[in-house]
């Protein structure tokens, strides 16, 4: 897995490659100055942290002042966050750490409508693996920070038996059984299905998660009503913000949605340099 610091490198590095061939010719290099970030539209904060890292990883006594917290409201024309010190390093960072913000912001926008499209309703929202390939710790941080939650972070820490497995195992019963003597008692196991005939064979052979996969509204009342709470329930499949009502009020756990991630537009914001001595 990609670490922080690690995008951060590869993100720095394909921007400026051998150097900033305008600012390390305009600007001496021991000019100082200070900047802002502003909102150039109302948005969900998010990345605060990894921006203010871009700055830090250019010049260690960067200083970076966020106004709000990942996951505040931030309106059009306000200031994000203030950063001061050696003005080749705000030059150099801007835009690369402006990518994060705008793309995690985007993020955190997009969960937050659906999140306040369900209001209180007692079920989880959920993201996918539909993410930005090595930029998934990330993705997945800013769902958090709108306000909604994370399905399993990779194949490696969560089971979740899907058609392709249960055709290779040759039916659900197969594939529960060999992977429940493989994986640990605390493990649980997710099982994906697409019919009610599939669903008992899921619960009779023991799965504690049903995913119930591009069912129809009655297809899924249907199943959670046979379930009766003997598992969890998970709707996925082309859920759209629209549906999100009429499936918390079908008896369903947990709604996945890949949109939150894969679908989620940057937000604008801009940096201003103020001053510089």
């Amino acid at each position: 897995m990609n670490s922080i610091q690690h995008l951060i490198e590869i993100a720095l590095k394909e921007d400026m490659g051998s150097g900033d061939i305008t600012t390390d010719n305009l600007v001496d290099p021991d000019l100082k100055g200070k900047g802002v970030i502003i909102a150039k539209e109302p948005f969900v904060i998010a990345g605060l942290d990894v921006a203010g890292q871009v700055f830090k990883y250019l010049n260690a006594d960067v200083i970076f002042i966020p106004v709000y917290t990942d996951g505040d409201f931030v309106k059009q024309g306000e200031t994000i966050a203030a950063v001061e010190g050696n003005l080749r390093a705000l030059l150099w960072g801007e835009r690369t750490a402006l990518n994060f913000l705008q793309r995690l912001s985007g993020i955190a926008t997009c969960v937050r409508s659906y999140v306040d499209e369900l209001k209180n309703k007692r079920v989880r929202l959920v993201d996918t693996r539909k993410t930005t390939p090595g930029w998934r710790v990330l993705e997945k941080y800013a769902v958090r920070a709108g306000g909604a939650h994370n399905h399993r972070m990779g194949l490696y820490d969560g089971v979740l038996i899907k058609d392709n497995h249960i055709a290779a195992c040759g039916g659900i019963k197969k594939a529960v059984d060999r992977i429940r003597t493989r994986v640990s008692h605390l493990v649980k196991i997710e099982v994906e299905v697409s019919s009610l005939d599939q669903v008992k064979d899921a619960l009779k052979a023991g799965a504690e998660v049903i995913m119930l996969d591009n069912m129809n509204l009655e297809q899924i009342k249907e199943s959670a009503t046979f379930i009766n709470k003997t598992a969890l329930v998970e709707v996925s499949g082309n859920v759209t913000k629209s549906d999100l009502n009429s499936l918390a009020d079908a008896g369903v756990d947990i709604i996945s949605v890949g949109a939150l991630t894969h679908s989620a537009r940057c937000v604008d914001m801009s940096m201003r340099i103020e001053t510089a001595d």
